[in-house]
């Protein structure tokens, strides 16, 4: 395991110093509340002389996934941040990033994307943008924001993935809240990192890298009708089932380099739980400290971070529930005129075949914002012990922390 440095950062300055470290051929930048400490802070690097990287200031998000998209067909490693209604305006060529299967790396400081404007944290602008084809990954802390800016690339660039990553933050809990965050060396980034290979096609000159290339010429991004269209979209979802098994594989070999062990899903004392949450990103630190709290008096209740959600990891998420009896599905996001949120969509979905399976409840908690206490979390478990005591949730949706409900 390397020797590694102590550091005082927020979120989005762990986002920014990863990145200086993997030193990106481009980087695309946008200013958007509240991710712009990561472009402002690595646009110092540049200034400074510490990266040579090609720091393109654009005039709009959708710009800057463009640029993003352009230098990574052209064979450079980009990286982008973006955050809430930018995210909206790259929406177009999200869908375009991975249909070409460009590995471009772009942090979202996760805010919540609506009118009136609201610039404070809830998962709305991601979720959004669930079905684009992105790999997704959410941070509960600065380390992990950190460790999953480096890993991310190795996820991208893997050849039998090759499809965009966004590392998803927080906003302002994480992205402006400063934390100890254990850094690697520079060179052990860049060897862990390394160079990006490119995989092989035939060409009409023969075989040549898929990349944009004058002395290779490709046509990416051609215009694609029904003859081919479904096929290149089914290449799409086998390389998001094979991500699966390659994102465990990068996480085991950073696991050696760093010492840090994650996984799609972590449970946490599952063992014996009779009730569980579920959920994502930093809200799941106060989750723990509530677990800890109700083993000390006698509840037996555990909680289940999900770190992955794209690709959505059904077989480790059953095996970590396991046999809870009732298991809380909490989401900081709303799918309105849907029957349940995102997360929870996905976890009915996920069991619906299943003879046995827990009850479950779904709970939209944080939304814009808003403080996602202890209190609230007692008031999720509390739910959880009346549906298993009754043997049915008579509750399927409840909104915690709303004035008047």
């Amino acid at each position: 395991m390397a020797k590694q440095i102590l550091m005082g950062l927020n979120g989005d300055e762990a986002s920014a110093y990863a990145t200086k470290q993997v030193n990106p051929d481009v980087v695309a930048a946008y200013p958007i509340t509240p991710q712009t400490i990561i472009v402002e802070r690595f646009s110092e690097y540049v200034a400074d002389g510490l990266v040579d990287t090609e720091f393109v200031p654009v005039e709009s998000e959708h710009s800057a996934m463009s640029c993003s998209v352009g230098a990574s067909a052209a064979g450079a490693r980009a990286f982008t941040a973006t955050a809430a209604n930018g995210l909206a305006l790259m929406w177009e060529i999200l869908y375009i990033a991975s249909s070409l299967r460009l590995p471009i790396v772009m942090a979202v400081a996760n805010r919540a994307l609506s009118g009136p404007i609201n610039i404070h944290n809830d998962h709305s602008d991601a979720m959004g943008a669930r079905d684009s084809g992105w790999i997704q990954i959410y941070c509960e802390n600065a380390q992990e924001v950190y460790d999953a800016s480096v890993e991310a690339w190795r996820i991208a660039e893997h050849s039998k993935v090759l499809l965009p990553v966004m590392v998803c933050l927080d906003g302002f809990t994480l992205s402006h809240t400063m934390e100890n965050v254990m850094t690697l060396p520079d060179e052990v980034i860049k060897k862990f990192v390394g160079e990006r290979e490119f995989v092989k096609v035939e060409s009409h000159l023969g075989e040549a890298e898929l990349r944009l290339n004058p002395d290779a010429p490709l046509t990416m991004g051609p215009l694609d009708l029904q003859d081919f269209y479904f096929e290149h979209k089914m290449h799409q979802v086998e390389a998001l089932k094979d991500a699966l098994k390659v994102i465990k594989d990068i996480d085991k070999e950073y696991a050696k380099v760093s010492g840090r062990s994650y996984d799609y899903v972590e449970p946490y004392l599952m063992d014996d739980a009779e009730v569980a949450v579920i959920g994502m990103g930093s809200a799941m630190g106060t989750v723990r400290h509530v677990v800890d709290e109700l083993r000390a008096e006698g509840v037996k209740a555990g909680m289940i971070k999900l770190r992955l959600f794209r690709p959505f990891p059904v077989a480790d998420l059953k095996k970590a529930v396991g046999n809870v009896a009732v298991l809380g599905v909490m989401e900081k996001c709303i799918s309105f005129g849907a029957p349940a949120s995102p997360l929870m969509e996905e976890m009915m979905t996920a069991y619906y075949h299943d003879s046995e399976k827990p009850l479950m409840a779904n709970y939209v908690v944080g939304l814009g914002g808003r403080d996602v206490s202890p209190a609230m979390i007692r008031e999720i478990y509390g739910s959880l012990l009346k549906a298993k005591k009754a043997g049915k949730v008579t509750k399927p949706m409840s909104y915690i922390g709303v004035r008047g409900e």
